[in-house]
């Protein structure tokens, strides 16, 4: 699984997530993350098997090319617009770390 936690865009990538307090935000199969890549929603230059990060101006292009596409009521976006929209509402960005 790919965990997904609230983080500031400026604050520093920690190794440990829990040790750093960061608030879960959710999580993605490896199905449904390539889903969102094949579809255009996550970039192909992000890793399933690798950390990676989404500052808030990031989630900002991503919700806006789900509006675009009109890709709302998909089931695999539904679920990670449940987790874009807990960083947004944080005003946050979101660090996946790979398990």
């Amino acid at each position: 699984m790919l965990d997904f936690y609230i983080i500031d865009d400026k604050q520093v990538k920690p190794d440990f997530p829990e040790k750093a307090g960061l608030v879960f935000a959710g999580q993605l199969d490896e199905k449904t993350f390539s889903s969102l890549q094949r579809k255009g929603i996550i970039a192909t230059r992000f890793d399933y098997y690798m950390d990676f990060r989404l500052d808030t101006a990031l989630i900002k292009q991503i919700e806006q090319i789900i509006l675009n596409k009109g890709l709302q009521m998909d089931t695999d976006i539904k679920s990670f617009i449940q987790i874009l929209d807990i960083a947004s509402n944080k005003q946050s960005g979101l660090i996946a770390y790979s398990d």
